[in-house]
């Protein structure tokens, strides 16, 4: 059945290849499914679906859809077979890279096929991120949003101030 949960621990585990990473604490539907299918869909939490998201947490049988249970969407994915979130501004299609048991949980590691982002919340072909509005889930019960944006440009070494010389011993100055 289609399965959706919000895993509180996802990340970028590599750019090239692009790979993505998320956590299973102990072996649920959505780890399962993973193994059966190899392949899976990484669907960003938007602040405006907490309750569905939130939702999404609750432990039905696997008999039971979870988009339906909550009221979410299904869309067809553009290159692999699970379903994405039709209301998520991101979707990243995946197939199964690798799965690390690690300690009580595994690290599931997803290459990316393919990614949907609503054009809307891109400025050219960069996402606007306070137009996606990611959730955090952050334990227990408890979510945060990103809240204020800051931009600043990295420095360069060579435009540091007092700029850094090596010296022959390996040592700055």
């Amino acid at each position: 059945m289609d399965n959706l949960a919000p895993h509180s621990f996802y990340t970028v585990a590599s750019v090239r290849p692009p790979i993505v990473q998320f956590t299973s604490v102990g072996e649920k539907d959505s780890l399962r499914n993973i193994r059966a299918r190899r392949e899976f869909v990484v669907n960003l939490a938007p602040a405006w679906l907490l309750e569905e998201v939130n939702a999404t947490g609750t432990d039905f049988a696997p008999d039971i859809s979870e988009f339906d249970a909550v009221g979410l969407t299904r869309e067809p994915s553009a290159v692999v077979t699970p379903p994405r979130v039709r209301e998520s501004p991101v979707a990243l299609e995946c197939r199964l890279h690798q799965i690390l048991p690690m300690g009580d949980c595994y690290l599931v590691f997803g290459e990316i096929v393919h990614a949907a982002v609503f054009s809307d919340a891109l400025d050219t072909s960069h996402p606007q991120i306070g137009l996606l509005e990611p959730l955090a889930r952050l334990g227990r019960d408890e979510w945060g949003t990103i809240g204020a944006i800051r931009e600043i440009k990295r420095i360069r070494a060579a435009d540091w101030p007092g700029h850094f010389r090596r010296e022959a011993d390996g040592a700055y100055e």
